[in-house]
């Protein structure tokens, strides 16, 4: 930094680095505040669409325990309209899959559980593949189920591979695959998949061979 002899040499040095500098520092003022206030505009645009979300998600879950379906599916359908990609969309849309279920409409539920497959969100995205799976053994696609648990990345479904596990026994037990089915429902037991239903379909496929055993 350089020294001044005279307070007069002082303010002279000032003026002239402000006539250098002014405009940039002005531009450099203006352009910090638009971002201080587009950030705080943002925030708070993000507060208010996470607030409109939720007072239409608690709508929905109200018209669900009233079993307005009308309802459901309407309010389902303004969240996923208004607010897509957050997490309250994502969730009308697995409630709106299940009653396109119960209304018979599998295609349907099959586009929405597909969509939700694809989000980032893996407790989300894994929910939405169980659920299909699911679906997909209701209407006797077997190996179309088989084909989305296989291409499913083992590091996105942490903490939900015993589920599949047990889904991968049912697709082969529905396929007559029995050896097969047994090694996948013992996986899911091995993974922590503790469950009276996942024994009894273990103890199901033994006891043929306990039987034949004996004799």
């Amino acid at each position: 930094m350089e020294i001044y002899d005279t307070e007069e040499e002082q303010v002279e040095a000032l003026k002239r680095w402000w006539k250098e500098n002014s405009q940039s520092t002005i531009i450099g003022l203006v352009l910090g505040l638009s971002v201080v206030l587009g950030w705080n505009y943002w925030q708070e645009h993000k507060k208010s669409q996470a607030e409109q979300a939720s007072v239409l998600y608690g709508q929905l879950l109200k018209a669900q325990l009233a079993n307005n379906k009308g309802s459901v599916t309407k309010l389902a359908e303004r969240l996923q309209t208004e607010f897509p990609g957050s997490d309250y969309a994502a969730y009308s849309g697995l409630l709106e899959a299940k009653l396109k279920v119960q209304q018979g409409d599998n295609a349907g539920a099959k586009q929405l559980l597909e969509k939700i497959a694809a989000l980032s969100n893996k407790e989300l995205s894994n929910l939405a593949k169980i659920r299909l799976v699911r679906l997909m053994l209701a209407t006797k696609e077997y190996e179309q189920g088989l084909k989305l648990i296989n291409g499913i990345d083992p590091a996105s479904s942490v903490g939900f591979s015993n589920y599949y596990d047990e889904l991968v026994g049912d697709l082969y037990v529905a396929l007559d695959r029995l050896d097969q089915a047994r090694t996948s429902y013992q996986n899911a037991l091995r993974n922590g998949h503790q469950s009276p239903l996942l024994q009894m379909k273990i103890d199901d496929l033994t006891m043929p061979e306990k039987l034949e055993n004996k004799k």
